[in-house]
């Protein structure tokens, strides 16, 4: 049980079903370790990071701008904000009229005059007190949030967040963990390749994840809730909207490896490059209907968004491959034959 711990498995060791298992139970304890510790970390920030998942939902309200939402809720929120911005502007306007009074009555002559100036100076300063005490009762965040409706579920979908944050954060040390205990299974040759393609996956994977939280998400949100907003009262709950932005981002990061599909096909000499640029017309039609899948939205420009970096990426991948082929043809990191027959064979079938 040690022996998995203290030294790496090699290609030609011989381990006992026993053996192979204390080795992946040393694995999953470390796997647990740095969940556990990830999930620490964010459950003490689980304010930041509902912030973070937040912000794209936030930035579909518009409160001030000409081309604002119908949505009633939003409306009254809009209601809100410019009547506090009116109060604001009251209160500069009821203090210059209690000065005035009182200047006015401070130059007239003892008498009616002087006391109608003087009430009118003290209706002023009331006005002001009590339009200053209403401006700043103005809600402090006006922003859109989720909405919860169960009384566990702040607490649940707080946790459920986390949890999301924390195999994020402590996803590098997982898939180190996966690859230390199956490369072994991989000779000598084998690894040479495999070891950077598995190292692509999280590279990959957080690239995918943020150019759908950045970039795509914030636009598929702010067409979901302002379609037919005049129609409803738009309330979106919790840990609906959780799971939608987890399974949206989630998906463009899976969708980002492309390249590691398209260089394994390769390496399998399943396809060659050639036939690949060949038929790129069926594969972009293939990755169109995959961001339409990913992106539930019947907006054009939004599909496009997430169809072009993934374009982009195929056509980089064939590029990788073909480079990989000339420097080391399919045939020899899986030890099927010598490297000068290998690249013989497969430059005869490209």
């Amino acid at each position: 049980m040690a022996t998995a711990i203290k030294r790496p498995v090699q290609h030609d060791d011989r381990l006992s079903l026993t053996e192979h298992l204390d080795e992946l139970r040393s694995r999953l304890i470390v796997c647990a370790i740095a969940l556990l510790a990830s999930f620490g970390f964010t459950f003490w920030q689980n304010e930041a990071i509902l912030g973070l998942v937040n912000k794209p939902l936030e930035q579909t309200q518009n409160l001030k701008g000409e081309k604002a939402s119908q949505d009633p809720l939003e409306q009254n929120a809009r209601f809100q904000v410019r009547t506090g911005d009116a109060f604001t502007d009251q209160v500069a306007f009821f203090a210059q009229q209690r000065t005035f009074f009182a200047d006015q009555a401070a130059a007239a002559e003892a008498g009616a005059e002087r006391e109608r100036l003087l009430r009118l100076s003290r209706a002023a300063g009331e006005a002001e007190r009590s339009t200053r005490a209403a401006a700043q009762a103005e809600p402090a965040n006006k922003e859109r949030q989720p909405v919860t409706l169960g009384v566990a579920e702040p607490f649940t979908t707080t946790i459920t967040v986390a949890l999301y944050a924390a195999l994020l954060i402590a996803l590098p040390i997982i898939l180190f963990q996966l690859y230390a205990f199956i490369l072994p299974a991989f000779a000598p040759g084998e690894r040479k390749i495999a070891l950077p393609l598995m190292a692509l996956v999280p590279f990959l994977f957080v690239g995918g994840v943020s150019f759908g939280y950045f970039v795509v998400l914030p636009r598929a949100i702010g067409f979901l809730q302002n379609f037919n907003d005049d129609d409803f009262d738009i309330l979106i709950q919790a840990k609906d909207y959780y799971r939608f932005a987890v399974l949206f981002i989630g998906s463009i990061g899976l969708l980002f490896q492309i390249p590691i599909v398209v260089i394994a096909i390769v390496r399998l000499r399943i396809l060659t490059p050639k036939q690949l640029r060949k038929n790129r017309g069926y594969v972009l039609l293939a990755l169109s209907v995959l961001a339409a899948v990913v992106t539930p939205t019947p907006d054009p420009v939004t599909m496009l968004l997430a169809t072009i970096p993934l374009y982009i990426l195929f056509e980089a991948s064939i590029l990788l491959a073909a480079w990989l082929n000339r420097v080391a043809p399919p045939g020899t990191w899986w030890g099927e034959q010598d490297e000068e027959d290998a690249a013989v064979a497969y430059h005869h079938e490209d």
